[in-house]
């Protein structure tokens, strides 16, 4: 067996499967919240993520009904840009190190300053593209380094060693601090196309490089099993855990969209375009809007890249309609309530900007509203708005990857999009393209992190290899009627701009 383990924002969850088929055999799960010490602000205890990979774990393998020992291989997987800031003991302790203080998350809008400053000192947006794939944004890792230097000196100078949330589950597992090319790709510090991390930028920021953990392959085998932390697992001392790569990295793996022309879009937390290319392609990039797109290191060896664009508030605007409209509804009664609104929602547009914005707008104080209400409007309306106005933000990601040359053949969906029939057509139609689900949906993340463990012990020869196995289309649905959208749409593309002014005066009142 091979289990793989997701360190999500919201919650930890483990898979197992079976090596010889991917069959996934059981799974488990741990609920807990992020911290929101001010309005913007996002973070999460490390120590809370090593309790959810302990109880998922668990969970998992009492579901399986197999001795721990029996788990071949270990991958992990989780979200990216966190920072665990860890001190002198880190090196020594085995794996027993606990973080400086909390990690500031990929959702956190503290550090827009720091992004400023971190375009001066590279010498302009498309120099800082040019060195590491990516403009500075307030998600990235390398804002919430220089945001801590300068406002919590103190502990700064005590910090020893930088990872991210899934490096330090495997810290805790292995003892050893290491990351892998992916999650290196998402902190600003890492150059993409020499797969390593890039000394002009830590020179130019003033990061001492000894900070940084050693970049690995997603696939190689990080370390082992240390016996303390088997025995808190209930898993065998000395069994291979790999390097395994940031959330949208085992995700793609997860649906097989791991070669040109596969294109996944997750819609969890947050919403993720992730297109595969043979090639960087970060000069690809227009001159006007550089940057808006991700370049980052795929999990499937040295010769593969990933484009990605991420809106922050997916999944989450739709948790907050529920919670804030329609508290105790399930989703499936919202969603036939959306159903049976018709498109465009009578003239209604939600923008899903709740959390500030990264793409295709990337801008810290977006924020969200409801346009264009009516007395005749009902919370239908107001659901299934919020399910199109996220959808439309999709495809318009969706849109800058194909305008730099990336091919689109089929769509991939996994998450809560995935779940219901409505959105799922709905994709389908904004996206003007074939949608896909894959019997390995359910397993996510975790399950592309499994696979990166198999791989790494020798169960499947390559990441493409092991999907082609194991990964199967279960349903395709094709675009109805593309157009019907059309007039919503055009409205709602215009929509930022017109409110972008009126977006940063609101942030400046309290």
């Amino acid at each position: 067996m091979l289990l793989g383990i997701d360190i999500g924002t919201s919650s930890a969850k483990a898979v197992v499967i079976d090596e010889a088929d991917g069959r996934i055999v059981s799974s488990g799960d741990s609920e807990y919240s992020p911290s929101q010490p001010r309005n913007g602000w996002s973070e999460q205890d490390s120590e809370v993520w090593w309790r959810g990979c302990v109880e998922a774990v668990k969970k998992a393998i009492a579901a399986a009904g197999i001795p721990g020992a029996q788990v071949k291989a270990i991958g992990v997987t989780g979200q990216m840009h966190g920072s665990v800031l860890l001190g002198a003991d880190a090196r020594d302790s085995g794996g027993t190190a606990e973080a400086l203080r909390p990690a500031l998350l990929w959702n956190d809008q503290r550090t827009a300053k720091e992004c400023g400053d971190i375009e001066r000192l590279a010498g302009g947006r498309r120099r800082l593209v040019e060195w590491v794939g990516n403009a500075a944004l307030t998600g990235f890792t390398l804002p919430k380094l220089m945001w801590v230097r300068g406002h919590e000196g103190h502990l700064w100078n005590q910090v020893k060693v930088v990872l991210m949330p899934k490096d330090f589950v495997r810290f805790r597992m292995t003892g050893d601090l290491v990351t892998d090319v992916g999650d290196a790709s998402g902190t600003l510090l890492f150059n993409p196309d020499r797969r390593a991390w890039c000394e002009r930028a830590t020179a130019a920021f003033g990061i001492d490089p000894r900070l940084l953990p050693r970049a690995m392959e997603s696939f190689r085998i990080a370390g082992t099993m240390t016996e303390t932390a088997a025995k808190t697992l209930g898993l065998a001392a000395g069994t291979p855990v790999a390097a395994g790569s940031g959330d949208n990295m085992c995700g793609a793996i997860g649906a097989g969209a791991v070669t040109p022309g596969i294109v996944a879009a997750t819609l969890g937390t947050s919403g993720v375009i992730y297109a595969h290319s043979d090639r960087p392609r970060k000069d690809a990039a227009d001159p006007e809007h550089c940057g808006r797109l991700h370049t980052m290191c795929a999990a499937t060896g040295a010769e593969g890249w990933c484009i990605t664009g991420c809106m922050l508030s997916a999944g989450l605007s739709l948790r907050w309609a529920r919670e804030t409209l329609a508290p105790g509804v399930s989703y499936d009664q919202l969603m036939a309530q959306a159903a049976s609104v018709p498109a465009g929602c009578e003239g209604l547009v939600f923008l899903p900007y709740l959390t500030g914005e990264r793409c295709p707008h990337p801008d810290p104080g977006a924020r969200g509203g409801f346009i264009g209400l009516t007395v005749r409007h009902t919370r239908s309306h107001l659901i299934r708005a919020v399910i199109e106005g996220v959808t439309f933000g999709m495809g318009q990601i969706l849109e800058l990857v194909r305008s730099i040359g990336v091919p689109v053949g089929a769509i991939r969906l996994s998450g809560g999009g995935n779940r219901s029939a409505l959105w799922r057509q709905m994709q389908s139609d904004v996206y003007n393209c074939r949608v896909e689900s894959t019997n390995t949906e359910v397993g996510g993340g975790a399950f592309g992190a499994a696979v990166l463990a198999g791989v790494g012990v020798g169960v499947w020869e390559s990441v493409e290899n092991a999907c082609a196995k194991v990964v199967k289309v279960t349903e395709s649905v094709e675009p109805a009627d593309p157009t019907k959208y059309d007039p919503v749409r055009a409205v709602y593309a215009r929509m930022y701009e017109s409110l972008r002014e009126r977006f940063a005066e609101l942030g400046g009142l309290r």
